[in-house]
Protein backbone atom coordinates (compact mmCIF):
# COMPACT_ATOMS: atom_id res chain seq x y z
CA UNK A 1 0.00 0.00 0.00
CA UNK A 2 3.09 2.24 0.99
CA UNK A 3 4.29 1.99 -2.45
CA UNK A 4 0.97 2.32 -4.13
CA UNK A 5 0.60 5.72 -2.38
CA UNK A 6 4.38 7.14 -3.48
CA UNK A 7 3.61 6.14 -6.64
CA UNK A 8 0.20 7.84 -6.46
CA UNK A 9 2.03 10.80 -5.03
CA UNK A 10 4.69 10.87 -8.06
CA UNK A 11 1.45 11.03 -10.85
CA UNK A 12 -0.36 13.61 -9.18
CA UNK A 13 2.95 15.85 -9.08
CA UNK A 14 3.43 14.53 -12.99
CA UNK A 15 0.04 15.72 -13.75
CA UNK A 16 0.08 19.13 -11.87
CA UNK A 17 3.71 19.95 -13.48
CA UNK A 18 2.05 18.83 -16.94
CA UNK A 19 -0.83 21.23 -16.38
CA UNK A 20 1.00 24.03 -15.64
CA UNK A 21 3.51 23.90 -18.41
CA UNK A 22 7.25 22.46 -19.31
CA UNK A 23 9.66 23.83 -17.26
CA UNK A 24 13.17 24.29 -18.50
CA UNK A 25 16.37 22.95 -16.11
CA UNK A 26 17.17 26.40 -15.60
CA UNK A 27 13.90 27.80 -15.17
CA UNK A 28 13.22 30.67 -12.22
CA UNK A 29 9.72 30.96 -10.82
CA UNK A 30 8.20 33.69 -8.70
CA UNK A 31 7.25 31.93 -5.32
CA UNK A 32 5.97 34.51 -2.63
CA UNK A 33 7.98 37.79 -4.64
CA UNK A 34 10.78 35.38 -4.17
CA UNK A 35 13.06 33.96 -6.94
CA UNK A 36 12.99 30.02 -6.67
CA UNK A 37 15.89 28.32 -8.38
CA UNK A 38 14.50 24.41 -10.03
CA UNK A 39 16.52 21.88 -8.75
CA UNK A 40 18.26 19.09 -10.65
CA UNK A 41 20.68 16.34 -9.48
CA UNK A 42 22.65 16.22 -12.65
CA UNK A 43 24.04 19.50 -11.01
CA UNK A 44 27.13 18.98 -9.39
CA UNK A 45 26.80 19.31 -5.29
CA UNK A 46 30.00 18.23 -4.32
CA UNK A 47 31.23 21.59 -4.10
CA UNK A 48 28.31 23.40 -2.48
CA UNK A 49 27.67 23.22 1.31
CA UNK A 50 23.97 21.90 0.42
CA UNK A 51 21.94 20.27 -2.23
CA UNK A 52 21.17 22.80 -5.21
CA UNK A 53 17.70 23.35 -4.68
CA UNK A 54 18.44 25.48 -1.96
CA UNK A 55 20.76 27.46 -3.80
CA UNK A 56 18.18 30.49 -4.23
CA UNK A 57 16.45 30.68 -1.08
CA UNK A 58 20.21 30.29 0.84
CA UNK A 59 20.73 34.10 0.72
CA UNK A 60 17.25 35.35 2.26
CA UNK A 61 17.37 32.25 4.65
CA UNK A 62 20.76 32.99 5.94
CA UNK A 63 20.25 37.28 6.61
CA UNK A 64 16.79 36.46 7.90
CA UNK A 65 17.67 33.70 10.78
CA UNK A 66 20.16 33.87 13.28
CA UNK A 67 20.49 30.48 14.03
CA UNK A 68 22.63 27.82 12.09
CA UNK A 69 21.21 27.02 8.70
CA UNK A 70 21.85 23.07 8.07
CA UNK A 71 20.87 21.97 4.51
CA UNK A 72 20.73 18.52 3.48
CA UNK A 73 23.08 17.57 0.58
CA UNK A 74 20.90 14.36 -0.22
CA UNK A 75 16.91 14.67 -1.22
CA UNK A 76 15.89 11.60 -1.61
CA UNK A 77 13.70 11.51 -5.52
CA UNK A 78 15.90 14.47 -6.80
CA UNK A 79 17.24 11.99 -9.56
CA UNK A 80 16.21 14.43 -12.35
CA UNK A 81 13.08 12.97 -13.29
CA UNK A 82 10.96 15.86 -11.54
CA UNK A 83 12.06 19.07 -10.56
CA UNK A 84 12.40 19.64 -7.16
CA UNK A 85 12.18 22.81 -5.49
CA UNK A 86 12.58 25.17 -2.08
CA UNK A 87 9.96 27.47 -0.81
CA UNK A 88 10.47 29.52 2.09
CA UNK A 89 7.83 28.87 3.87
CA UNK A 90 9.00 30.40 7.45
CA UNK A 91 11.82 32.60 7.95
CA UNK A 92 12.62 34.19 11.31
CA UNK A 93 15.44 34.78 13.79
CA UNK A 94 15.05 31.97 15.64
CA UNK A 95 12.99 29.51 12.91
CA UNK A 96 12.50 28.28 9.83
CA UNK A 97 10.57 26.15 7.67
CA UNK A 98 11.49 24.92 4.09
CA UNK A 99 8.87 22.89 1.75
CA UNK A 100 10.25 20.71 -0.73
CA UNK A 101 7.83 20.54 -3.65
CA UNK A 102 7.47 19.15 -6.73
CA UNK A 103 6.39 22.50 -8.93
CA UNK A 104 7.26 26.16 -7.64
CA UNK A 105 4.51 27.11 -6.19
CA UNK A 106 3.76 24.10 -3.74
CA UNK A 107 2.30 25.65 -0.56
CA UNK A 108 2.39 22.26 1.22
CA UNK A 109 -0.38 20.61 -0.59
CA UNK A 110 -0.22 16.65 -0.49
CA UNK A 111 -0.19 16.21 -4.20
CA UNK A 112 3.14 18.99 -5.11
CA UNK A 113 4.79 18.12 -1.80
CA UNK A 114 7.85 15.92 -1.51
CA UNK A 115 8.85 17.25 2.10
CA UNK A 116 10.25 19.14 5.02
CA UNK A 117 13.30 21.08 6.18
CA UNK A 118 13.12 22.95 9.51
CA UNK A 119 15.09 24.33 12.15
CA UNK A 120 13.86 26.13 15.78
CA UNK A 121 16.13 27.33 18.32
CA UNK A 122 15.19 25.37 21.56
CA UNK A 123 14.09 26.70 24.61
CA UNK A 124 12.79 25.76 27.91
CA UNK A 125 9.12 25.95 25.99
CA UNK A 126 10.59 23.28 23.06
CA UNK A 127 8.99 19.98 23.61
CA UNK A 128 11.22 17.01 24.19
CA UNK A 129 11.78 15.23 21.50
CA UNK A 130 9.54 12.00 20.54
CA UNK A 131 10.54 8.89 17.91
CA UNK A 132 12.81 5.77 17.75
CA UNK A 133 16.21 6.73 18.95
CA UNK A 134 18.61 6.52 16.18
CA UNK A 135 22.11 7.44 16.07
CA UNK A 136 23.42 10.01 13.26
CA UNK A 137 26.76 10.85 12.01
CA UNK A 138 28.82 12.47 14.69
CA UNK A 139 27.47 10.29 17.50
CA UNK A 140 24.24 12.56 17.38
CA UNK A 141 21.44 11.31 19.24
CA UNK A 142 17.84 11.54 16.32
CA UNK A 143 14.46 10.44 16.55
CA UNK A 144 12.70 9.07 14.16
CA UNK A 145 9.14 8.80 13.78
CA UNK A 146 7.16 7.21 11.28
CA UNK A 147 4.30 8.82 8.59
CA UNK A 148 0.66 7.93 9.42
CA UNK A 149 -2.24 7.47 6.72
CA UNK A 150 -5.57 8.47 6.72
CA UNK A 151 -6.73 10.35 3.58
CA UNK A 152 -3.59 11.65 2.80
CA UNK A 153 -0.07 10.27 4.01
CA UNK A 154 1.84 12.62 6.65
CA UNK A 155 5.57 13.05 6.87
CA UNK A 156 8.31 10.71 8.49
CA UNK A 157 10.75 12.40 10.13
CA UNK A 158 13.92 12.53 11.81
CA UNK A 159 14.51 15.44 14.23
CA UNK A 160 17.89 15.81 16.57
CA UNK A 161 19.06 18.65 18.48
CA UNK A 162 23.03 20.72 17.66
CA UNK A 163 24.15 23.66 19.20
CA UNK A 164 21.11 24.41 20.98
CA UNK A 165 19.01 24.16 17.73
CA UNK A 166 16.27 21.62 16.90
CA UNK A 167 16.64 20.24 13.62
CA UNK A 168 14.07 18.20 11.57
CA UNK A 169 14.18 16.63 7.32
CA UNK A 170 11.03 15.07 6.84
CA UNK A 171 9.57 12.89 3.73
CA UNK A 172 6.19 12.28 2.73
CA UNK A 173 5.64 8.53 3.46
CA UNK A 174 9.43 8.52 3.72
CA UNK A 175 11.50 5.67 4.86
CA UNK A 176 13.89 5.50 7.67
CA UNK A 177 17.23 4.64 5.53
CA UNK A 178 16.58 7.95 2.90
CA UNK A 179 15.32 10.09 6.11
CA UNK A 180 18.68 9.31 7.86
CA UNK A 181 21.01 9.75 4.82
CA UNK A 182 19.52 13.08 4.32
CA UNK A 183 19.70 14.18 7.98
CA UNK A 184 23.48 12.64 8.14
CA UNK A 185 23.91 15.18 4.65
CA UNK A 186 23.00 18.14 6.46
CA UNK A 187 25.15 17.17 9.95
CA UNK A 188 28.47 16.77 8.01
CA UNK A 189 29.82 19.71 6.44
Amino acid sequence: MIFSLKKLSVICATLVLASASSFDNSAIAEIKNQPQLMANERVSSAKSQSHPVFRSILPQLKQKTQIRVLLPKFIPESDGELPIYAIIETATQKKYDIILGFSPNCNGGTACRLGTVAAEAVTSKTPRLRGKSIVLTKGITGYFEDFKCGANCSDATVTWRQQGVQYTVGLKAGDRTSLVKMANSAITP
